[in-house]
């Protein structure tokens, strides 16, 4: 405060002493006064006076109008009224200053009194409490002035609303408001506390930001709408950039497929307004916000997939496609497609399959390359172009391939009619424009990344120089435009091409060294002592024959590694020739490049490096720097020491392959295991149902008995016959019951003496793999017998069930027969009315065949009893075949100590490949002493096969 007056006394033009008298005057009224009115009138005063004495205000005003804000919150207009006097005090917006010398000064007082302002944090948390009243006179002011507060001091308001208890969320509610004015202002609010702050920006976004923005963007017009939905995609841009997690919950919450109508822009002669411009450039850049090559890699990929999924790829693609976009709209959306399809196969192969609308249709791709090779095109453009190339060819082999075969001779089209992507990137290379050639160059280049097949394909690429001379090899007449001393963007170019094409490839060293010439114009090149604009080219020179060296596989004996060598250190000399290559890496533009994947120069002169070609001189800096230093003597110990670590390998191969075989085994054993639990388990059940069921069929034969010792005794009289009529064929159908239950029970008896044989087979099988593994060799020969005594026991239990389904068979048919008597005495009973001598015949004939049915009647009973002494042998029999399930449970746990004492030794057999991986360490060691590099591998004996082939293919390149 006391600061504030020192600057206050020491303005030139001050204000008039009545002036300053009379804010004093108005500030002791607000103090004193006990009517309202007064307060209010005053504090109406000095919110007149603040926009022209917005010091002397401040200094004097500041604390009595936080007061009543504090004080009269009923009253609505004295709380607009001081609401609007802090908002002139502290603000910046309107200030009126005719001396340009004093406004850096009135910007400092903003800050100051902000400063004065935050200094008591209760004070922004009244401001939050006011943002609650619905009165637009009190909201919208204290929307104003807490806005202003976070554009002069943003990061201490920020903590201070962050630490308010449902601070945001009181904002939050800005953006419901149906006013239009206080919602837009809330959007400006909310973009200015978002600004920088991570937490923040998550609490905004799960406060349902994300949909109330998308809302508000679409009731606007989309892209036709105005400021608000520039101000609305401004605040998406801040909750989103470099906030993974914001990222992921606009992605899951599905608000990327509400982008997709942002991008249908209609007739193209619908005009193309400059706030449709910008709104159109706002949400490209938005779309690029959620696959920036920085983002972690799996958050782009899943953004990619889900864009190309609702349609949205394809919508950029119309745009990319149409005519009469507007320069800076199509290079953002080429520069957005490059983004979308950046490392994504499924989107790249779409954008290969994207033709533009033209008579014959030509592929996107073709139609870009066109333009990125055309001079006359505008140099944002074309390096937007570059990039979606780059990005098309980014981890897409598939791509790679189809744009190298578009130079083959094979797939040349001998008509001329259409143009291929391939004869547009020769035409580029070979043109007399340095910047194309330079994009050519970098194109090709990023068609050979990583990929050595299409390396050894573009070997076979011929051109046709003039009429009459034969052709050359496109390798060939690279180098020879490099001998002809062209421009320095040129020659970089090449020479980057060069370093692509032949680092990791030897045939295209060879290739290379084939053409006597090459070799002595890259060392006259290095010796030489140029200015410093063609150093880079002399780093790059030397860049490229130290590849030479250290991807030759010595298949030339005129250039085999050491002869080269040797030549470095007599015509260059091995210091200069180190002190040359690092002239690349020391280049300013270097690290400019190296930083993102995107081409962004701000002129054609700033085009020097490529993005993938500053990790490739990362990369192979330091190796060609010692294989320089390397003596004959060492190159051989190195390929000694890699074939001694090449069969090292081979034999922790082979047991890493062994012991995953055994683990394999091991498991299927187990799973047998727990599968003949299941099955005794299983069993143990079925013998347990079959024993109830055999007491009940006891019970009911006791019960039958009975009955036909009551039947006996009614014998031979008339009521007797009528008895018989009555009583027999029920027990007779008793009779049939218990005998198909019993077939059903022999047929389950069967059924289960079956699983128990397969279970006995399954086990035996197992004993046997069991046995041809080095865990289970050891088992003994009297597992087998038991196994053969077991089946035999099995092959008695079956004959004996087959006697007793013959058997049961035969009840059956006797069953029949009683069946059929029954009903014949049925038929021959007594008739009132009839003769007595008839009836007395009958009577007779009735006995006799009941006497008859009678003795019938006890075979069948002692057949009974003896098919219940053989159930009874069954289960003794079914109890033995347990006993000898558990006997075998008992072998299996033999099995698994066995298979432990297995896996003891196959402990050993890794403590051995400790022994022989510490040997290895002592050999790189040695190595290391040497000056070889050594590559760092993961010693983990549980290292995935990926892993394993990546460190054979590193070896095979070292080689």
């Amino acid at each position: 405060m006391n600061f504030l007056r020192g600057v206050m006394g020491g303005q030139s033009a001050g204000p008039q002493h009545t002036e300053a008298e009379t804010i004093q005057k108005l500030c002791d009224r607000v103090a004193s006064s006990t009517l309202l009115d007064d307060r209010r009138n005053a504090v109406r005063a000095l919110k007149s006076l603040s926009k022209k004495y917005r010091l002397e205000v401040g200094i004097q005003a500041m604390e009595h109008l936080i007061h009543v804000l504090q004080t009269d919150r009923s009253d609505s207009e004295i709380i607009a009224y001081a609401l609007d006097t802090l908002y002139n005090i502290i603000s910046n917006d309107e200030e009126e200053e005719v001396e340009e010398n004093s406004t850096k000064q009135s910007e400092d007082l903003g800050s100051q009194f902000t400063e004065i302002f935050i200094k008591q944090p209760e004070n922004v948390t009244l401001l939050l409490s006011l943002l609650e009243e619905f009165d637009f006179h009190v909201r919208w002011p204290g929307v104003r002035l807490l806005t202003s507060l976070l554009k002069q001091l943003g990061p201490p308001v920020q903590q201070i609303i962050l630490v308010s208890p449902m601070g945001v969320s009181r904002l939050m509610d800005l953006l419901a408001d149906s006013r239009e004015i206080i919602r837009n202002d809330g959007v400006l609010l909310l973009q200015a506390l978002t600004r920088g702050n991570g937490a923040i920006q998550k609490i905004v976004a799960f406060e349902n930001a994300f949909e109330r923005l998308l809302d508000i963007i679409t009731e606007e017009g989309n892209s036709d709408g105005g400021i608000v939905v520039e101000d609305c995609l401004i605040l998406l841009q801040n909750l989103l950039k470099n906030n993974n997690s914001n990222q992921n919950f606009f992605k899951e919450g599905s608000y990327i497929q509400r982008m997709k109508p942002w991008f249908e822009v209609g007739d193209e002669n619908s005009g193309w307004s400059a706030q449709k411009v910008t709104n159109l450039h706002l949400m490209l850049q938005l779309v690029r916000v959620l696959v920036s090559p920085t983002n972690p890699p799996g958050a782009t990929s899943s953004c990619q997939k889900a864009m190309f999924q609702c349609g949205l790829l394809q919508q950029l693609c119309t745009i990319l496609m149409a005519t009469g976009i507007p320069a800076d709209i199509l290079t953002e959306t080429i520069n957005t497609v490059s983004e979308v399809i950046r490392g994504c196969q499924v989107n790249q192969d779409y954008f290969a399959s994207v033709n533009a609308p033209s008579n014959p249709p030509r592929p996107a791709i073709v139609v870009l390359l066109m333009s990125m090779v055309n001079e006359r095109q505008p140099f944002v453009l074309r390096c937007a172009v570059l990039y979606c190339f780059q990005c098309f060819l980014y981890k897409n082999q598939k791509g790679q391939g189809e744009i190298v075969a578009t130079l083959l001779p094979s797939t040349i089209d001998a008509t001329g009619n259409s143009v291929s992507a391939g004869q547009l990137l020769c035409g580029g290379l070979f043109s007399t424009d340095s910047l194309s050639n330079w994009c050519a160059a970098v194109a090709l280049a990023h068609a050979l990344q990583g990929n050595a097949t299409q390396k050894e394909q573009l070997l076979r690429v011929q051109l046709a120089t003039s009429i009459g001379n034969p052709p050359v090899s496109l390798l060939q007449q690279c180098t020879n435009i490099l001998s002809q001393g062209s421009k320095i963007q040129t020659r970089v170019g090449l020479l980057m091409l060069l370093c692509t094409w032949l680092s990791n490839c030897p045939i295209a060293v060879t290739h290379f060294l084939h053409n006597s010439a090459n070799v002595p114009f890259l060392t006259g090149q290095i010796a030489e002592n140029l200015g410093e604009e063609e150093q880079l080219v002399q780093g790059l020179c030397a860049l490229l024959l130290g590849i030479s060296i250290y991807f030759n596989d010595n298949s030339l004996e005129n250039y085999m590694k050491e002869k080269l060598k040797q030549l470095i250190e007599k015509r260059i000399g091995k210091e200069n020739f180190i002190e040359k290559l690092g002239f690349i890496s020391k280049h300013e533009l270097y690290s400019r490049a190296s930083q993102k994947p995107q081409p962004n120069f701000p002129s054609p002169e700033y085009m020097i490096f490529d993005h993938e070609f500053t990790k490739l001189v990362k990369e192979l800096e330091g190796v060609i720097t010692k294989a320089i230093y390397k003596s004959s003597e060492e190159d051989k110990k190195e390929e000694e020491v890699k074939k001694t670590l090449e069969q090292h390998d081979s034999i922790v191969t082979h047991y890493k392959n062994m012991i995953r075989e055994q683990d394999l085994q091991l498991e299927e054993l187990k799973q047998q295991v727990s599968t003949l639990k299941c099955q005794n388990e299983q069993l143990q059940t079925a013998v347990t149902q079959q024993a109830s069921q055999i007491q009940q069929h006891k019970d009911q034969y006791n019960l039958l008995k009975v009955q036909l010792g009551k039947d006996n005794h009614h014998q031979g009289s008339h009521g007797d016959g009528a008895q018989v009529n009555g009583i027999q064929p029920e027990e007779i159908s008793r009779l049939r019951e218990e005998v198909e239950e019993l077939k059903s029970q022999q047929g389950l008896l069967q059924s289960q003496l079956a699983e128990k044989d397969s279970l006995i087979e399954n086990l035996k099988s197992s004993q046997v793999s069991a046995g041809n593994e080095q865990a289970s060799a050891a088992a003994s020969p009297r597992d087998s017998e038991q196994v053969v005594e077991l089946k035999q026991e099995l092959t008695a239990l079956k004959s004996q069930l087959n006697s007793q389904s013959l058997e049961m068979t035969r009840l059956q048919a006797e069953n029949r027969e009683l069946l059929q008597r029954a009903e014949a005495l049925a038929k021959s009973a007594p008739v009132e009315g009839e003769s007595e001598n008839v009836a007395t015949a009958k009577t007779t004939d009735v006995e006799g065949r009941l006497s008859a049915l009678l003795q019938e009647t006890k075979e069948l009973k002692n057949e009974i009893k003896a098919l219940s002494e053989e159930k009874t042998a069954i289960k003794m029999q079914l109890d033995s075949s347990n006993s000898t399930i558990a006997i075998l449970q008992m072998e299996k746990d033999k099995l698994d100590i066995e298979v432990t004492d297995s896996k003891k030794e196959q402990d050993d057999l890794l403590v051995l490949l400790a022994d022989q991986d510490q040997k290895i360490l002592s050999l790189k060691s040695k190595l290391k002493i040497l000056g070889h590099p050594v590559e760092e591998e993961d010693e983990s004996g549980d290292q995935d096969d990926d892993d394993d082939e990546t460190d054979d293919g590193d070896k095979d390149q070292d080689i």
